[in-house]
C-alpha cells in the first residue's frame, strides 16, 4: 500500500512516501526549487518520492495532508472578529489567498497530482505527534509537541501505545511558545520562521538580564508549563508585525534593523528568552511525566529544534529516554500524516525498530557514480576516483591539513540539519576554523557556532553526554578535561569579545558557554561518514570533525551535484567529494557563470 503525505502552503513544504508502513522517501520542496522555506505545493518533492518508490500517481492508495484547513480558517476568522475593527489590513491581505487557494486544499491536491483517490486530513499537532512517535524506538511513550500554531493548538500532550496515539491535552492560540520565540526573533532583527536558530546561537553571548521582565510582563507561567501571553505587547493577532511599540518600550527601543550591528542588549535579550524557553520546556516535560507516567518522551514541532532546551530536558533526567523527530518542523508533518493514516486510520500493526525507523533521516535523492562520472566528463572537470578506503584516508588527510571539504554522499537528509550526506566538514582543533568557515565559506554572521560530528562510541570521552544524538538535536558541554584555561585578561571578556577565545582542544565547535550541538555517528547508519571520522581519529587522536550544512547563507542545502559544484567553486572551499570522486580546487578552471549548469542525473 502506498501513502503519500504532503505539507504545504505555509512554510517548508514537503512530501513523504510510506510504502506498507516503511518510510521510503521524504524531501522538502526547497531543495529542488532552490527557494528557501518554499511553501508552494511540493510538486518536485512528490515526483522524487514516487520515483524513489518506483511507482506513479495511479499507484497511490491514499494522499494525506498534514493539517485541517477548514478548522484553521475558522480560527483565523474568529480571531479577526474578536479584535475587529483592528486587523482589517491583515484580514484584507490574508483573505484572497485563503479564498483562492488554501481553503480548497483537497481540490488543489487532486489538480496538482492528477489524482482521483482518497485525500484525508489529520490535525496539525496530530501529524507532529505521529511523526514523533511512530518512527521512534519506543513501544510506548509520552509525546510532547510545541510550535507556533496549527489549527488552534500550539502545544499538545499525547500518549503513544503500539499503533495508537491518544491526544490528552493542548495549549491553544494565541498562547504559544513558538510565537513567543518568533516575536523575539523579529524584534532582534532576524527573519521569522527561519532566524530562530540564530537567536539560540546568540544567547550564550549574553546574560539573562531581561528574564524577570519577560516573566513579569509578557507571560503568566504556571507550574505545569502552561502560560498566557499578554497580548498588549504583541501585534501578531491583527497587525503586520510580531511586536508593537509597547514591546519595544519594555526592552528599551524599537526592533533592531536587519543586518545592523548586534549590541550587548540584543545578546542579553536572546539569553533571557532562551532561559525562559528552557524553563517552559522543562516544566512542560515534568508535567507530561507526571500526567502520563511514561518513561520515554518523543518530541516534535518547531520548538523541538531548540536543541539547547532538548539538552536541558535530557540532562535533568525528566524522562529515561528522549527521541526527537529530525524534521521536527512543518516539513515533518508530511511524514506524520502518512504514518498516521497507515497506523491510526487503517489500523496496521507497528514494527518498532532498534534505533528508529528514520534510516538516519537519509530519505532524499542519491546519485550514482555513473551519473556523476558523466557529469564530470561532460563538463571537463578534473577529478580523482578513489575506492572507499582511499576516500576516507584522503578526505581525513585534507581535513587534518586544515582544508575545508564539501562532502556529498548517499541520500540527502530530511529535515533542517546536514548529517553527513550534504555537509561541509573541517578540523575542530583549529582555532581559526570557525571564523574561516563562517566568513569565507558560509558567508554568514561570525557569531554562529558550528556543530561536531563524533563517533558514537567516543562521545562521552569528549562531551558530558552519554546518549545517542544522531540528528544533531541535543546540546551538551565539552568535558572539563578537554577544556583549556583562559588567561586572566580573557576571563574579563564578555559578549562578542569572547568569540575568538579558544576554550577547548576542539575550539572550532566549542561555543562561548562550552556547549556543542552534537551529532553522534554510527557505522551502521552512515558507514562512509563513520570511516572518514575514524580515519581522522587515527591520524590525530580526535574522533570529532566540524559538520555544517552544504550551502551558503540564504540558500537551501544542496541537493544535486551541480549545486554542490557551484557552491564549491563560488566559495573558498578547498576540496569537493562527490561519492567516490575527489575534486581539488587548485585543479579547477575558473567558473564560467554564463554556463547552463542544469543537468539531468540518474538517481540510484
Amino acid at each position: 500500500m502506498n501513502i503519500l503525505g504532503i505539507s504545504a502552503f505555509y512554510h517548508d513544504s514537503a512530501a513523504c512516501l510510506v510504502q506498507d508502513g516503511e518510510i521510503v522517501a521524504a524531501a522538502q520542496e526547497e531543495r529542488f526549487s532552490r527557494k528557501k522555506h518554499d511553501d508552494s505545493f511540493p510538486k518536485e518533492a512528490v515526483e522524487f518520492c514516487l520515483q524513489e518508490a518506483g511507482i506513479c500517481v495511479a499507484d497511490l492508495d491514499y494522499v494525506g495532508f498534514y493539517d485541517k484547513p477548514f478548522i484553521k480558517f475558522e480560527r483565523i476568522l474568529e480571531t479577526y472578529l474578536s479584535i475587529a475593527p483592528k486587523g482589517l489590513r491583515q484580514f484584507l491581505s490574508a483573505m484572497p489567498i485563503w479564498l483562492k487557494e488554501k481553503i480548497w486544499t483537497r481540490s488543489n491536491i487532486r489538480e496538482n497530482l492528477q489524482y482521483s483517490g482518497p485525500v484525508l486530513f489529520s490535525e496539525h499537532h496530530e501529524s507532529h505527534a505521529a511523526s514523533a512517535f511512530y518512527p521512534s524506538p519506543f513501544e510506548e511513550a509520552a509525546i510532547l509537541t510545541m510550535d507556533g500554531v496549527g489549527e488552534w493548538a500550539t502545544s499538545s500532550i499525547a500518549v503513544g501505545r503500539g499503533n495508537k496515539i491518544e491526544l490528552i491535552k493542548e495549549l491553544r492560540f494565541p498562547h504559544s511558545l513558538g510565537l513567543l520565540y518568533s516575536a523575539f526573533t523579529y524584534y532582534l532583527g532576524f527573519k521569522v520562521n527561519s532566524g530562530e536558530y540564530k537567536v539560540m546561537g546568540l544567547a550564550p553571548y549574553g546574560k539573562p538580564e531581561y528574564k524577570k521582565v519577560i516573566l513579569d510582563h509578557l507571560i503568566d507561567l504556571k507550574e505545569d508549563g502552561s502560560f498566557r501571553m499578554n497580548q498588549d505587547y504583541f501585534d501578531y493577532l491583527g497587525g503586520l508585525t510580531m511586536t508593537n511599540k509597547k514591546f519595544g518600550d519594555l526592552f528599551g527601543g524599537p526592533a533592531r534593523t536587519a543586518e545592523s550591528n548586534l549590541t550587548q542588549r540584543e545578546m542579553d535579550i536572546a539569553a533571557s528568552l532562551q532561559e525562559v524557553t528552557e524553563e517552559i520546556m522543562l516544566r512542560m516535560s515534568r508535567h507530561v511525566r507526571k500526567l502520563t507516567g511514561m518513561k520515554n518522551l518523543c518530541l516534535a514541532g518547531g520548538v523541538a529544534l531548540n536543541c539547547v532546551g532538548n539538552g536541558k530536558v535530557l540532562k535533568e533526567k525528566v524522562f529515561d529516554k528522549l527521541w526527537i523527530q529530525p524534521a521536527a518542523g512543518d516539513a515533518g508533518g508530511a511524514l506524520g500524516v502518512a504514518m498516521c493514516l497507515w497506523h491510526q486510520v487503517l489500523g496496521n500493526k507497528r514494527q518498532v525498530k532498534e534505533g528508529d525507523s528514520m534510516k538516519g533521516a537519509y530519505l532524499g535523492p542519491r546519485y550514482t557514480d555513473k551519473s556523476l562520472h558523466e557529469f564530470l566528463e561532460s563538463r571537463k572537470i578534473p577529478y580523482k576516483q578513489l575506492d572507499d578506503a582511499e576516500l576516507a584516508r584522503t578526505a581525513a588527510s585534507h581535513i587534518k591539513d586544515g582544508k575545508v571539504v564539501g562532502w556529498f554522499q548517499g541520500r540527502m537528509e530530511f529535515g533542517p540539519r546536514a548529517l553527513g550526506g550534504r555537509s561541509i566538514i573541517g578540523d575542530p582543533r583549529s582555532p581559526k576554523m570557525q571564523s574561516v568557515m563562517n566568513l569565507k565559506i558560509k558567508y554568514r554572521e561570525s557569531f554562529r557556532p558550528f556543530a561536531p560530528s563524533v563517533l558514537e562510541e567516543k562521545v562521552s570521552e569528549w562531551f558530558d553526554m552519554n546518549a545517542e544524538s544522531p540528528y544533531m538535536l541535543l546540546v551538551a558541554p565539552v568535558r572539563e578535561d578537554k577544556r583549556t584555561d583562559m588567561p586572566d585578561e580573557q576571563k574579563k571578556l564578555f559578549g562578542i569579545d569572547l568569540l575568538n577565545v579558544p576554550r577547548s582542544q576542539i575550539p572550532a565547535i566549542t561555543h562561548v558557554d562550552y556547549s556543542a550541538r552534537i551529532q553522534t555517528v554510527r557505522k551502521e547508519t552512515n558507514p562512509r561518514y563513520y570511516d572518514l571520522i575514524n580515519e581522522f581519529d587515527k591520524m590525530t587522536g580526535c574522533p570529532v570533525i566540524i559538520n555544517t550544512s552544504f550551502n551558503v547563507r540564504g540558500e537551501p542545502i544542496v541537493c544535486r551535484p551541480e549545486e554542490a559544484y557551484l557552491c564549491f567553486m563560488r566559495t573558498e572551499m578547498d576540496t569537493l567529494v562527490l561519492e567516490h570522486f575527489v575534486l581539488d580546487k587548485v585543479d579547477q578552471k575558473p567558473l564560467d557563470e554564463d554556463t547552463d549548469w542544469r543537468n539531468e542525473f540518474e538517481l540510484d
